[in-house]
């Protein structure tokens, strides 16, 4: 089955016309380590899921990335500027493995979106799952700690310290690569 489609179908029922009408608009792709599946200032406006791979968001201030998140396996990831209100988008999404994935543009999924009610509840649990996300992320930049970071990472991704560089994950955490090496080192 296609994994974008049986993503969807873990927010809510998609009939099989549904189906056989995504597969029609879903597209996949493969890109290599280092490729960009988007820059600053531009627009792509898809919403996207990784089969195999990794990816990584940054915002660039005073020429130092400033890594936001990263997408693993089985996550629906999109810019949301784009996504949602075709605007360039501020950050760089970039591939950190060889990446396949799969794709779909917002304006079909707004059609769809439109066109079966199904769907449309598919998309609003989507987007309240990313609020939630969120929410969590920035309490977590806010009252934890950078090790209470670090372990919540390694909690719920253990092998992102393998997939991952630590300069990556420093910068997500938001301290120096030698407070990373201090608290991998207890």
């Amino acid at each position: 089955m296609n994994p974008l489609i049986k993503k969807f179908k873990e927010y809510g029922n998609i009939s099989q016309e549904i189906e056989n009408e995504l597969i029609k608009y879903i597209s996949s792709k493969t890109k290599e380590k280092g490729d960009f599946l988007l820059k600053q200032g531009q627009i792509v406006s898809s919403l996207f899921l990784i089969e195999t791979g990794l990816v990584r968001s940054y915002y660039i201030k005073d020429d130092r990335e400033i890594n936001s998140w990263f997408g693993f396996e089985n996550i629906i990831l999109g810019a949301v500027l784009p996504l949602f209100y075709n605007q360039p988008t501020n950050e760089n999404i970039q591939f950190i493995e060889t990446s396949t994935y799969y794709y779909i543009s917002s304006k079909d999924l707004n059609e769809f979106y439109k066109n079966y009610q199904e769907m449309n509840t598919i998309g609003r649990k989507m987007a309240e799952e990313y609020c939630v996300i969120l929410e969590q992320r920035i309490s977590s930049l806010q009252t934890e700690s950078a090790e209470q970071r670090y372990n919540s990472l390694i909690k719920y991704q253990p092998d992102a310290i393998q997939r991952i560089s630590l300069g990556h994950i420093a910068s997500y955490l938001g301290i120096t690569q030698e407070t990373l090496s201090r608290i991998r080192k207890k």
